[in-house]
Order: structure tokens, then C-alpha cells, then sequence
């Protein structure tokens, strides 16, 4: 979309908008559908809030940064502020809410008067701000699809995988040189920002995530058991966290990446097998960079945009896929699945660029550059198509495991 926009009148940049916004919305509620109310209250885990929370959420940031900041409109529904706000009540105390319906009745006035706003809004001004607010959107959305898959997460029996079979067990070598890491496009988040010129010297990559056959010969071997391959803060982690699979394993096929690991986890199978974590440079290297052409793309095969056949993305299938399923995903060194299908932890802690300047707030990336939270790329099955690039940067503390997250390695 972004490669287009420019040639673009304000009325079809307009048109353009609010289409994406539809398009987003449709989606968010669809993952509603067949929910009752104590599915959307209930709390899957003291880290995230309940389903219902997260829809209201999309509707008062939408409303607090275009009705009221843009537009200088009095806020509406006051009494959803304080329920709504991120930093407002704690987490585990946002499982009285209202019902569905109502916070249905708050998203449609809301986005109504949005569209309504959209008619007059200066985008030469705005652009940027209705950009992230549909990435906003698109991350809680995802955020209620992992919800819900946590919801489903029982007790089950160990399952045993097949071990993999060799060709997915391949490295590509990214010779040494310099690329371009970030993305200052309009879509680009404040932590994407600015373009810079990095010297990586040569590595190797894995051309496949990790799959579900490799890392049950870990399982196989006692890593869950074995200090070795653990880091200090990870087999402390381990020995409180007292896991022996990861948490999405009653899913697990062979050929499938694991999903639902720490950074702990993906830490430690990689000692395992003597390689390491990428860095996010090594990462986005082997993504993004045309070296024949030296130059970077929006996307592993290029800037065209995305489609179903490129990779597993935006809940369209609702699990991930085997780890080669995509061979017109590829990137420009060969490797697959860089975008969708499952998260990949990268050895590196968040921390923004040089030049970072914080948009549209301080909350929204800089009070994450606490040394405590490492950087995920490439986005899973659930990642909409508006918060999915090469450049695009998640991140949370090593612990977590709830989120569709696994990795590659490298050495």
C-alpha cells in the first residue's frame, strides 16, 4: 500500500483509509463470533487482559487520538476512560466489564464519527497518526487471537513428534558487508525509524524456523532438565516456570515451527544444538536485503504486496503451516517463512535506533528501552497485513511464552 500512496489524491488516500479501517474492524470482530460473555472477561494469564477489554481499548484510543486530539471533540462515553485507558486499572482488574453489546454500541459510534472526521481530517497533517491507529487495531487484534488460543490451552498428554527431516535443517551463509535496517515509511513506527546503514561480518542463518521435529529431539535429550544449555536467569526461570514442552505443543507437527517458547526456551534449544539466537540486524538482513541490487525491501520477495500465497498471515488459515509451504516467500538468500506463521525471538534487547524520536506518545515504544525486553520479528498466522514487514519490531520480556512465538538460529 505504501508504494502506491504517494501518487494518490487526499480523496482516494481517504478511500484508501478507510477501507484498510473497515477491512481491519471486520476482522478484529470476527474473532468475536460465538464468544459469550464470560469467555470475554475471563483472564488467560496475569500478563494479559481479557478479550472483552482489549476490543474496548481499540475504541477509546481511536477515540482519545482522533475525536479528541484531532478533532477537538469532547470525549464521549466518559464513563469507559478509566476501564479503557492502558495504564488505568490493573489487569487483573478488568473482568467486570460491559457487555459485549455495549462495548459493540461504544466501537460503532466511535468509528462513525471517525468516518465522519475522515471527511475534513488534513492528512498531509494526520496521515501518520490514522496509519498507526489501524496498526494499533491490528496488534490488539492479535492479541486477542493468542488470548483465545490460551483459553483453549488444557492439560494434554506430551505429544512426540516425528523427528525432521534433514533438508529443513539448513544454513545459508549471508556473506559480510553493509545493509540498510529500518523502514521510514509513512506506515513505519516511531522503534522502525530511521534508516541506517549497518556492517554486519558474515553468519549463517537457518533458512526454516525451528521446527516442532527438531526441538523434540531437545525434549528427547532432557534439555528441559539440563542446566547446560540454560542460561543463569533461564534455568532459574525454568526451575520456578517448571515447563517441559512448549505451551502450543498439543498442536505440535513435525514440520510445523515450534511455537509458544520463551526467549528462554529458544535460548537454550540453541545452545543445544551449538548454534545461537540471530541478532534482529542478523535477522533482518537475511529478510529484507537485496545485495545483488543493494537495496532493501518491505517485504522478504520484493515490494509487491501481500497475498495468501506469500506466506501464513492474518488469521487466514488459524494454525501455523509447515515450515516450506511458502516458496514464493522466500527471500533474495533463500530464506522462508522470514514473515508470518510463527514470531522468532532475536538475541537482541529492544532499544531504538539512532535519531529515535517517540510517536505518537512515550508510552507507545521508549518506556520499553529498559534492557529487560528482547525484540521479536517476522509475525505469526495471526499478524494482520497492516503491522507485517520486514522492519516491523515486537518485543517482550524473556519469560513470555503465551504469544505465537518461536525462532530461527544462526551461528
Amino acid at each position: 500500500m505504501s508504494h502506491t500512496l504517494a501518487h494518490l489524491n487526499s480523496t482516494d488516500q481517504k478511500r484508501q483509509l478507510k477501507q484498510a479501517m473497515q477491512q481491519c474492524r471486520q476482522r478484529t470482530l470476527a474473532l468475536f463470533k460465538g464468544i459469550d460473555y464470560d469467555t470475554c472477561c475471563r483472564q488467560a494469564h496475569p500478563e494479559f487482559s481479557p478479550v472483552g477489554w482489549h476490543l474496548g481499548h481499540i475504541a477509546y484510543t481511536e477515540a482519545l487520538w482522533l475525536l479528541e486530539h484531532s478533532a477537538k471533540k469532547p470525549r464521549q462515553f466518559s464513563e469507559f476512560g478509566h476501564l479503557f485507558i492502558a495504564d488505568g486499572i490493573p489487569k487483573a482488574e478488568r473482568q467486570k466489564l460491559p457487555t459485549l453489546a455495549e462495548i459493540q454500541v461504544y466501537l460503532d459510534t466511535i468509528r462513525t464519527r471517525v468516518l465522519d472526521y475522515l471527511e475534513i481530517a488534513n492528512l498531509n497533517q494526520q496521515e501518520r497518526l490514522w496509519r498507526w491507529l489501524i496498526q494499533h487495531e491490528s496488534q490488539h487484534s492479535e492479541t486477542i487471537a493468542f488470548v483465545l488460543e490460551l483459553l483453549k490451552v488444557q492439560d494434554s498428554a506430551a505429544v512426540q513428534c516425528s523427528p525432521s527431516t534433514q533438508h529443513l535443517s539448513e544454513m545459508i551463509e549471508i556473506p559480510a558487508g553493509y545493509f540498510e535496517m529500518g523502514d521510514d515509511s509513512i506506515e513505519a513506527l516511531d522503534n522502525e525509524r530511521l534508516v541506517h546503514k549497518v556492517y554486519l561480518d558474515a553468519y549463517s542463518i537457518d533458512r526454516y524456523p525451528t521446527t516442532c521435529g527438531q526441538y523434540q529431539e531437545f525434549i528427547n535429550a532432557g534439555g528441559y532438565q539440563n542446566p547446560e544449555w540454560w542460561s543463569d536467569a533461564g534455568w532459574q526461570w525454568q526451575q520456578q516456570a517448571q515447563v517441559t514442552q512448549p505451551l502450543y505443543w498439543h498442536n505440535a507437527i513435525a514440520d510445523h515451527p515450534v511455537s509458544g517458547v520463551s526467549w528462554y526456551e529458544a535460548q537454550a534449544y540453541a545452545q543445544f544444538v551449538g548454534k545461537r539466537l540471530p541478532t534482529e540486524a542478523e535477522w533482518e538482513k537475511a529478510a529484507s536485503w537485496d545485495a545483488t541490487h543493494e537495496c532493501r525491501y518491505t517485504y522478504p520477495w520484493g515490494n509487491t504486496a501481500l497475498d495468501p500465497h506469500k506466506c501464513n498471515h492474518d488469521c487466514a488459515i488459524a494454525q501455523t503451516t509447515s515450515v516450506n509451504s511458502y516458496p514464493n516467500g522466500q527471500s533474495t538468500y533463500g530464506c522462508y517463512d522470514m514473515l508470518g506463521n510463527v514470531w522468532e525471538w532475536t538475541a537482541s534487547l529492544f532499544q531504538g535506533y539512532s535519531g529515535f524520536t517517540h510517536y505518537p506518545y512515550i508510552g507507545y515504544s521508549q518506556v520499553y528501552f529498559d534492557e529487560q525486553h528482547y525484540v521479536l520479528r517476522g509475525g505469526s498466522w495471526a499478524t494482520r497485513p497492516w503491522a507485517l514487514r520486514c522492519s516491523f519490531r515486537n518485543w517482550y520480556h524473556p519469560y513470555i511464552r503465551q504469544i505465537f512465538a518461536g525462532f530461527r538460529c544462526a551461528k
